[in-house]
């Protein structure tokens, strides 16, 4: 009887470690998507084919090489048919993206920043950047409110 106890034990533990190991979603995508809602983990997002891109930002110093996947082929994979992206932070913070902006310029969701995965205490772990340097048109501050730092979801309208 003592060895059913263990074995049990030890199938909990097992059990236990392999939820433990198991990434977390990092990425809700709800609204006009095929199959919605679709979640995404940092793994997921890194299988995808990736873009860096390098451009200054108004709360940074610098010029600074961002990866991530773009948000158009994101949409494109998930069949999205709305106009609008309302993105979320995960302080709350809410704005509209035209799905024009993704379709016109290479808009990333970025997950790194100068080779260094993002980190929530500073923007991370995804940060939607434009490339604002390569584009006059981004330089207005209309465009500076749609990068969103911390962001944890997507709806397409």
């Amino acid at each position: 009887m003592r060895y059913a106890a263990i074995s049990i034990s030890t199938c909990i533990a097992l059990a236990g470690a392999a939820l433990a190991a198991e990434e977390p979603v990092i990425l809700k995508v709800t609204g006009l998507i095929d199959d919605a809602p679709a979640h995404f983990t940092m793994a997921d997002l890194r299988a995808l084919p990736a873009t860096t891109l390098e451009t200054s930002t108004v709360v940074t110093d610098g010029v600074h090489s961002f990866t991530g996947v773009l948000l158009r082929d994101l949409l494109a994979q998930l069949d999205a048919t709305g106009d609008v992206i309302t993105a979320t932070a995960l302080n709350d913070y809410v704005v509209d993206i035209p799905r024009a902006d993704v379709e016109q310029y290479d808009v990333i969701v970025g997950y790194s920043m100068n080779g260094a995965e993002l980190d929530r205490a500073d923007k991370g772990p995804l940060w939607i950047v434009y490339p604002r340097d390569g584009h006059e048109a981004l330089q207005d501050i209309r465009y500076d409110y749609r990068w969103v730092w911390q962001l944890s979801e997507l709806e397409i309208r």
